[in-house]
Formats: C-alpha cells, sequence, structure tokens
C-alpha cells in the first residue's frame, strides 16, 4: 500500500473520531497519530487533509446533501459520510490531485471499510461532485506576470 493510501485512510480515522466523538481535528489527529507508523511527510499529508476538510465541512456537507438524493447526511453511515467529505476536499480544493486519483483511492477505501455495495453510493456522488470541480488556473506567459506586476 502507497504512502498516500495509508495518509487517507489515516485522515479517515482521524475524521471518523471527529463526527463521532464530537472533537476537533487536531485532537483527532493526535489520538490517531499516537499509534500511526507513517512517516513525517505522509502524516504532514494526512493533516492538511483532516484540517481542510473540518474547515471546509460546512459546504463539504451542503454539497454531498444536495447531491445525495433522498438520503440525509446524517442517516448515511458514518464512514461513507466521512469518506465522501474527505474525497470532496480533495477534488474542490487539490487541484494537484487528478480527479481519478482522489475517487480510486476513495472506492477503494470504501471497499475496505464498509458494506461492499457502499462504494457505488460513494462513486454516484463523486462522479458528480467532480463536475463541481474549479478549472485549475492557467499558467501566466512571462509577457503576461511581468505585466500583471508592474500594474
Amino acid at each position: 500500500m502507497g504512502r498516500r493510501r495509508q495518509a487517507r485512510e489515516f485522515a479517515l480515522q482521524a475524521l471518523y473520531l471527529v463526527d463521532a466523538g464530537k472533537m476537533s481535528g487536531t485532537d483527532a489527529l493526535m489520538i490517531v497519530s499516537a499509534t500511526s507508523k507513517l512517516d513525517a511527510h505522509s502524516e504532514s499529508f494526512a493533516r492538511e487533509l483532516v484540517l481542510g476538510t473540518e474547515a471546509a465541512l460546512k459546504d463539504l456537507d451542503k454539497k454531498i446533501q444536495h447531491l445525495a438524493q433522498n438520503w440525509e447526511l446524517k442517516r448515511m453511515a458514518m464512514v461513507d459520510r466521512n469518506i465522501l467529505r474527505l474525497a470532496a476536499y480533495e477534488l474542490l480544493h487539490r487541484p494537484e490531485t487528478p480527479v481519478n486519483v482522489a475517487i480510486n483511492e476513495a472506492l477503494d477505501i470504501a471497499k475496505y471499510y464498509s458494506t461492499p455495495d457502499s462504494f457505488r453510493f460513494i462513486n454516484g456522488i463523486l462522479d458528480q461532485i467532480k463536475h463541481q470541480r474549479p478549472e485549475p488556473a492557467a499558467e501566466l506567459s512571462p509577457e503576461e506576470k511581468q505585466s500583471r506586476d508592474s500594474a
């Protein structure tokens, strides 16, 4: 298993604690990191995912709720809800993560941690969220950069 996958699983564990224990992301990270064997770089990536997801939680939940027709967020399995939050955060707020990577990682994690059919539900929601992903900022030419900097 790759380091990024391990970091995402670490992040899922922390987000689950945030959700179930009604604690802060920082507190959840301390608890999960106490038994973690992640290297410092992977743990840093996981920390960014947890804190970023926590900061964007209201907006992420709103989007997920809107797309999950006839499913209230609070009725979703807690692990599924947090997989969706984590992957939605990556899709919407981490443009350097390729869309297929964010979705495939979420589906693989769901297949391992959730019920056999959950990955279909998660895939349906994430497939819709990927269309809401902001367009990457266009690279400016050297002339455009100079013009912008001198303005």
